[in-house]
């Protein structure tokens, strides 16, 4: 079940978006989903863990039939409150999912992951709502960003106490026990030049989507194989109207067969 955000801890979220970092993968998804997902309009796209409705807001841009699903009841009224009736919010765990399979074409998993308990289970579920793919964004372990994070959560009230970051390799070890063999497209920050400041220290300049495994964004998206299709044929045959309920006639030959003995 992992973090269900209540009042206190909302807070604490709110303020790591509006921070320049949490800016920063507000950018980075929003590139990831238009330059990798490249959803078509009227595309059915499930945001699990949809926090406030941030990103809702953003596919909502794009003209994409959007619903939301978060754990928590103080979140979803957040985000009802933002989005009007421009979407479907429901109150649901991530690892059970209240939707049918294949209600979706597209699922979104965006800073949802660090929250749970049960990474792998999140992951079949969105496998199991999404026709198409699931997309996943998360913080990166391995990034220099993270590990200050981390460290500044040992002495002050930070997000980053409550949540687990995951590298590369660890999310495409999730990704394929969840889904198996299958198309992964991945990406991340990655610096387009570099700048030396006062100090000598070379600074990142311009970041765009690339294959470094060390941005503190990172991204990636499991398209759906399916190797078995089914065609659901109508079933024509009526059944006709029977003369004496079963179990009668069964008693009834049970009868016979003793009477004859």
């Amino acid at each position: 079940m992992g973090l269900i955000l209540d009042s206190r801890s909302a807070m604490l979220y709110e303020s790591w978006c509006r921070s320049p970092v949490g800016r920063a993968m507000d950018r980075f998804t929003e590139r990831f989903i238009i330059e990798e997902l490249r959803p078509l309009p009227k595309e059915r796209v499930l945001d699990i863990g949809c926090g406030t409705g941030r990103h809702l807001l953003f596919l909502n841009q794009l003209g994409l039939d959007i619903t939301g699903v978060d754990a928590s009841p103080y979140m979803i009224n957040l985000a009802r409150k933002r989005l009007g009736d421009r979407c479907d919010l429901k109150t649901g765990m991530a690892e059970d999912l209240p939707f049918d399979d294949n209600e979706f074409d597209l699922a979104l998993l965006i800073n949802s992951l660090e929250f749970l308990d049960d990474p792998l289970e999140a992951l079949r579920e969105a496998g199991r709502v999404a026709k198409k793919g699931v997309l996943i964004c998360v913080m990166n372990s391995l990034s220099w960003r993270c590990a200050y994070d981390k460290v500044q959560g040992l002495f002050l009230e930070t997000l980053s106490k409550y949540v687990h970051t995951f590298n590369l390799w660890e999310l495409k070890s999730y990704v394929n026990r969840a889904y198996g063999p299958m198309a992964i497209i991945w990406k991340s920050e990655q610096p387009r030049r570099l700048i030396v400041n006062r100090s000598g220290l070379s600074l990142s300049g311009a970041w765009g989507l690339g294959r470094w495994p060390f941005g503190h964004c990172l991204g990636l998206l499991a398209t759906m194989e399916y190797r078995l299709k089914t065609d659901n044929l109508p079933f024509k045959i009526r059944v006709g109207k029977i003369e004496q309920p079963v179990i009668d006639g069964i008693t009834g030959m049970v009868n016979t067969e003793r009477g004859r003995t």
